[in-house]
């Protein structure tokens, strides 16, 4: 039933794209984005797919962030241990043990290093991630012949489907997000568009969201929708309230435009869509925040796909939330009264 959002999330959650490093993964969405009547790409903004005309009256840009959190190799001491710190918010809780893909001359697979309980001595504080460090089994001046200072590393855990409509790896945030934008356009590709639209896999927002801001000032849009996530409940969360499988999460902000927050409520009533609200005080944490003050400010909407254990090598999301994302953002495109 999912099968195709399925197969964009594994395809786009393959490549390495830790903040400044994204190419492979720009390429990858560049190709999945070849059915657009033009693609763009640009190593500080993302790739870009443009269906419609550039001069339309409504140009809605559609923005999910294709970055994923990393390290970055600072230090290889004497022992050919690789010393690193973090691109992006790696939660050093999920460091130690862990399997990394190390990005060199050529890519090699290293672990954490954890003490043993044994040699512990009762002493289970984790350490932050500039004191920890990764082993690739072998002595230092054979790790200089394929390591360098300033390679990236990310914790590796492909995509794997759990039971339902479940799936599990490294990289779902964001790269779910590119997988709902992508699908929402295959859904409106083959209609008559009176409007432009402009489907953005955007860089580095978690170091800040310039790729997004960048793409943003140069496209022009009208309107925007972003898709990024948020947190779903899980045990330990009981002040949230959004649900995997419970549908796109809503946003209403200060920093969003309230009247497409209501008409995307609607919509999904419509549509038969499930949905759910996500009520923020103020800034969203999104690339919204940035594309909603470009030039002289864009009307911005926030749709979140609900997702447990973010910023881990395991964040888990729901394609039933994902394909719903997509028809709701299709239905927006193609509502006359939006």
């Amino acid at each position: 039933m999912y099968s195709e959002v399925e197969r964009l999330t594994r395809v786009l959650c393959e490549p390495h794209g830790t903040p400044g490093c994204e190419e492979e993964a720009i390429a990858v969405a560049a190709k999945e984005l070849s059915f657009c009547d033009e693609v763009i790409t640009n190593p500080l903004g993302g790739a870009v797919g443009i269906l419609g005309k550039r001069d339309a009256k409504r140009r809605i840009l559609l923005d999910a962030h294709i970055d994923q959190i990393g390290m970055v190799i600072t230090n290889i001491d004497d022992e050919g241990f690789l010393h690193v710190t973090q691109v992006g918010g790696v939660d050093r809780r999920t460091m130690p043990g862990s399997i990394v893909t190390v990005f060199g001359k050529e890519t090699v697979h290293g672990i954490v290093c954890v003490l043993p309980p044994h040699l512990a001595h009762g002493d289970d504080k984790i350490d932050a991630v500039d004191r920890q460090a990764i082993d690739l089994g072998m002595p230092k001046e054979e790790v200089e012949k394929i390591v360098s200072i300033g390679d990236r590393a990310v914790l590796a855990n492909p995509i794997k489907k759990l039971m339902g409509n479940r799936v599990s790896g490294t990289a779902l945030d964001d790269r779910g997000g590119c997988a709902c934008i992508i699908r929402a356009a295959q859904l409106i590709k083959d209609q008559e568009l009176d409007c432009c639209v402009m489907v953005l896999c955007s860089t580095r927002e978690e170091v800040g969201g310039q790729g997004a801001r960048i793409s943003t000032y140069s496209l022009e849009p009208t309107e925007a929708l972003a898709v990024d996530v948020s947190f779903a409940t899980q045990p330990g969360t009981s002040g949230l309230t959004a649900t995997l499988g419970g549908g796109p999460m809503i946003g209403y902000s200060a920093s969003l435009d309230r009247k497409m927050s209501k008409r995307l409520m609607e919509l999904a009533k419509e549509h038969d869509i499930p949905y759910q609200l996500e009520v923020m005080g103020g800034r969203t944490g999104t690339n919204c925040d940035s594309i909603g003050i470009s030039r002289g400010g864009v009307r911005t909407g926030l749709l979140s796909l609900p997702q447990r254990n973010m910023h881990t090598s395991a964040e888990v999301c729901d394609l039933a939330d994902m394909e719903n994302i997509a028809k709701l953002i299709a239905a927006y495109i193609l509502d006359k009264e939006a």
